[in-house]
């Protein structure tokens, strides 16, 4: 009488694995994946951040005079980080010349760079108008003017 009733139970159950393993999966890839999903995005903008601060700064050693170098830094850095996806705002990006500020572009001065992003998570919802969570991302490029070079 336990043979059949063991075999009865095994009968009932057939089948039941496959919608266990297709519901346990879902579970443990969903979120898996929005992890994965999540580390790609902040490594595109580390890395798009770091490219930017780097021309950046030979942009801006590179010009003429300090007003077009603002202009000429700020836009090496846009098109930096819109080569991987990130948008940049004229308060993310700050350009500091050394030992003084007067110093730019002067032989023996040098510019630092330095760029701070707030990278939004994918997939977050909106609150206020902005994303709940974001990580910050930055980077930060000295870029010297040169001992032995002519001025203008």
């Amino acid at each position: 009488m336990t043979r059949q009733t063991g075999r009865a139970r095994r009968l009932q159950e057939s089948g039941s694995a496959l919608v266990e393993l297709t519901w346990l999966g879902l579970l443990l890839m969903v979120p898996l994946v929005y992890v994965v999903i999540s580390i790609i995005t902040v490594q595109r903008s580390a890395f798009g951040a770091t490219e930017a601060a780097r021309a950046a700064g030979r942009a801006f050693i590179l010009a003429p005079d300090v007003d077009t170098a603002q202009v000429r830094a700020f836009e090496a850095a846009r098109v930096a980080l819109d080569d991987q996806g990130v948008t940049l705002s004229p308060r993310d990006l700050v350009v500091t010349c050394r030992p003084a500020p007067t110093s730019c572009l002067q032989p023996g001065s040098w510019v630092e760079v330095s760029l701070d992003l707030q990278v939004a998570l994918p997939v977050m919802p909106a609150v206020f108008g902005e994303s709940a969570a974001s990580i910050s991302v930055d980077a930060h490029h000295r870029e010297p003017f040169g001992t032995y070079r002519e001025t203008r």
